[in-house]
């Protein structure tokens, strides 16, 4: 499922919500979500569980940019979104980070 964009009329955001699917969390007990848009501090609150195994998190965030960003699972286990806008490379792990754009 794309990330869901709503675009704020009386503010320069976007209201995006971002979901990890069931099959990507599963048998997460916390998912965090991290990224440009926090300095990739992992000590946020998780993001929400909902009762089909999802796991989700709206946050507004300022229009006209590009946000990298991943999941954190269990504060081990790094995922990214399959739904995401773009990849770009991650020089620290080798890995790709994902990408919203707004």
């Amino acid at each position: 499922m794309p990330l869901k964009k709503t675009y704020l009329k009386s503010k320069d955001e976007c209201k995006v919500t971002f979901r990890l699917p069931k099959d990507q969390a599963a048998t997460a007990q916390t998912v965090k979500l991290i990224g440009d848009f926090n300095d990739w501090k992992t000590q946020v609150s998780p993001m929400k569980k909902l009762k089909s195994g999802e796991f989700t998190q709206t946050i507004n965030l300022p229009k006209n940019k590009r946000y990298a960003f991943r999941y954190l699972v269990d504060d081990k286990e790094w995922q990214n979104d399959w739904a995401a806008d773009a990849y770009i490379p991650n020089e620290l792990t080798f890995d790709d980070n994902s990408v919203v754009e707004v």
